[in-house]
């Protein structure tokens, strides 16, 4: 499928799949005329790619992790060294910090909005806390 096609059906732009490829997330073969020519698979990888992303890891650190990853499911393959999964156990421990900041933050803000709304209905006193 050419690369108007694959962002289409990934709701990722041209560009974003063209800076995967230069940072070898994704491939794709070459027409005689030059045009990108991306597998049916590469939809399942560029949603594996944003997934990724989306969870805070950085481009190197995907390059290291995609050949460990099955792009149809996001499970494991075979491939893996102990040093990827140390690092990979360190950016677990890296997301597992950040979800517990927004928790604490979310708390933070229900306390807030608890105090906010007894003042907005007659209670003098702001208690946060």
């Amino acid at each position: 499928m050419r690369i108007g096609e694959l962002a289409r059906r990934t709701g990722v732009s041209e560009r974003s799949l063209r800076y995967y490829e230069t940072q070898g997330l994704l491939r794709a073969d070459r027409t005689p005329g030059g045009h990108r020519d991306y597998p049916e698979a590469a939809v399942d990888r560029v949603i594996r790619i944003q997934e990724l992303f989306a969870a805070g890891l950085h481009s190197s650190r995907i390059a290291q992790l995609l050949p460990c990853m099955r792009d149809t499911d996001g499970g494991p393959s075979a491939v893996a060294t102990p040093k990827l999964v140390h690092d990979l156990t360190e950016e677990r421990e890296r997301i597992d910090r950040m979800i517990a900041d927004l928790v604490r933050s979310r708390e933070t803000l229900d306390e807030v909005i608890a105090a906010a709304q007894g003042v907005a209905a007659g209670d003098s006193e702001v208690r946060v806390g």
